[in-house]
């Protein structure tokens, strides 16, 4: 299959979240609406930091971030979407070579020229066996369609990578006013919720620092695209606001083995 017809197709779907798109979207419509809409004269989000967990857990979290950018819906033309390897370890930033990422709410198009003006970035490759099993980005992808409808999609996973690395790449697409930057990322995994709060905690302090410098996988498996954008964020003067924080106990898990979720705008 040539690159101008491949699809990525979606990996967890019916397992992460609703395979049929009727389902689905009620399901993320339904988050959307336990969240309090954002203040009339609240600022509009350049970037946002969303969880990708099976979406019973981390949905409800997630939802808090996309309430935010639901106003921008035909004002955001493209996504810069950046979320870690789970898979297949490499070093860099993996671009792919498909034209399209499969979702249940329908084929989203791939910002080819965007993707094509990154090759040559400092640790940027073309690596779709990054991007076939990895759930980070396909997460994010019900919440974009139903939120913002229409958009084209810059998809990049990125493995064990530097912030300088991720900033260069952000610094290449960001100053597009019509380009939402979002960053998949979820915060402590498999400890008892007492000490997933303690850790998500001082981790929720770091990143409302901005301190690119004090994150590490065990805080946020989307250690270092989130650093990236830190660094970007904070050159850039921007603030941010923290919109929730919970764990998987909070919303559909037992006590003893949480998972940690945070949502952020940044603006």
């Amino acid at each position: 299959m040539s690159a101008t017809t491949a699809i990525r197709e979606p990996a967890v779907a019916g397992r992460f979240y609703p395979a049929e798109a009727a389902a689905l979207r009620q399901m993320v419509e339904r988050f959307l609406a336990e969240v309090s809409p954002p203040e009339a004269d609240a600022p509009a989000p350049r970037a946002i930091v969303a969880p990708h967990a099976g979406f019973p857990f981390s949905g409800p979290v997630a939802a808090a971030a996309y309430a935010r950018v639901r106003p921008l819906a035909g004002r955001i033309r493209r996504v810069v979407l950046l979320g870690p390897s789970h898979r297949v370890p490499f070093r860099g930033i993996a671009t792919t070579d498909s034209a399209y990422y499969g979702s249940p709410l329908g084929d989203i198009p791939v910002d080819r020229e965007a993707v094509d003006a990154l090759a040559g970035l400092p640790g940027v490759q073309s690596l779709d066996a990054a991007h076939g099993p990895e759930h980070s980005l396909e997460a994010q992808l019900p919440f974009l369609q139903v939120v913002l409808g229409d958009f084209r999609l810059v998809p990049l996973v990125v493995g064990d990578a530097s912030p300088d690395q991720v900033e260069a790449v952000l610094d290449r697409l960001w100053d597009d006013p019509g380009t939402l930057v979002v960053v998949s990322s979820d915060l402590s995994h498999f400890h008892d919720e007492a000490t997933a709060q303690r850790l998500d905690a001082a981790t929720q302090q770091v990143i409302e620092r901005m301190d690119d410098t004090a994150l590490g996988p065990e805080d946020a498996c989307g250690c270092h695209p989130l650093a990236g954008l830190l660094r970007a964020a904070r050159r850039r003067g921007l603030g941010i606001t923290t919109l929730d924080r919970r764990t998987s106990a909070d919303t559909a898990g037992p006590r003893d083995q949480v998972v940690g979720y945070g949502a952020w705008a940044l603006q």
